[in-house]
């Protein structure tokens, strides 16, 4: 009978250590509010409440697992199948219950922060992202493949965007002579740049945007960087003030025609004068790998200006 006792105990122990192993095994991933979360398992039960990490998670390999997306999660077709659950101003807490996720994919600036902290205080893991630099891609196809159970997926993906950005940037530098000097000046002046996007009202992105980063790796600098807030509404006047070479965007829910009618019938006769080039916005205003896109069609505007 003791030895039965002993060898219970001892399986227990093994068990036990299987276990603790096996928790520890899978690894801690930090968010961008500083905190570190770690899953009992790998996700299979994803929720993305923001459309860049709808896409982040088909890139990264782990579509499959995504049980609900937000409003304007149209990228890749795939993603226009999956249910919705509210958008940026309001997210479906009862249905996301309903739907039981294992993890929620949130962007700290683009969903509400009561919402985070409720679906936080039910119990629901929330992973917060807040990539601000495009090297912070590669980053997020890490991590939420890790949270998934497929790093090999995620380091894949990263490795494949890292590659990308390292060829535009080389690409950027070889080419700097044009991109990144305004011509015809007694001597070189970086390009001034103002990205829209949005139109009424007037939005653009400050230097902590990724964007913004975008607008220095083609050799030009965005004349808005110092303002205090990630997207300040901005005044015509502060516009001209500032004195942009160039406007880009694509801040209009009518695309390229409307984009280029607006600038070219400003009343100011100066703020016509400032060529404005289109940029697609799901090219450019979304974090994901697609943002590449959007890299080539802004050093190209540059480039030709």
């Amino acid at each position: 009978m003791q030895r039965v006792a002993a060898f219970a105990l001892c399986l227990w122990g093994v068990l036990c250590g299987v276990i603790a192993q096996a928790h520890a095994a899978f690894p801690e991933v930090q968010d961008d509010r500083g905190g570190r979360l770690r899953l009992a398992a790998p996700a299979t039960r994803i929720i993305s409440i923001s459309p860049h990490l709808t896409e982040i998670a088909f890139a990264a390999g782990v579509g499959a697992r995504l049980i609900a997306v937000s409003e304007y999660s149209d990228y890749p077709p795939e993603a226009l199948r999956l249910p919705r659950v509210g958008d940026g101003a309001r997210v479906d807490i009862e249905r996301i219950l309903t739907l039981k996720p294992d993890l929620v994919l949130a962007w700290k600036s683009g969903n509400q922060a009561g919402d985070i902290a409720r679906l936080e205080r039910l119990g629901i893991p929330v992973w917060v992202s807040e990539p601000s630099r495009l090297t912070d891609i590669a980053r997020l196809l890490r991590d939420v493949a890790l949270l998934a159970g497929d790093a090999a997926a995620g380091e894949r993906a990263a490795s494949e965007f890292e590659q990308a950005l390292m060829h535009l940037r080389r690409r950027s530098r070889k080419d700097s002579h044009a991109p990144a000097y305004v011509r015809g000046q007694d001597s070189p002046r970086v390009l001034r740049v103002f990205y829209e996007i949005w139109h009424q009202p007037l939005l653009t992105v400050n230097g902590a945007h990724m964007i913004s980063d975008v607008i220095t790796l083609c050799g030009g600098q965005n004349i808005f960087a110092d303002a205090p807030v990630l997207t300040p509404a901005v005044s015509l006047e502060a516009v001209l003030a500032a004195r942009p070479d160039i406007v880009l965007g694509g801040g209009s829910a009518n695309g390229e025609g409307d984009f280029l009618r607006r600038w070219s019938r400003m009343s100011s006769a100066a703020l016509r004068a400032i060529p404005a080039r289109y940029i697609s916005p799901d090219g450019i205003q979304r974090q994901s790998p697609r943002i590449l896109d959007g890299v080539r069609a802004m050093c190209a505007h540059l480039d030709r200006r």
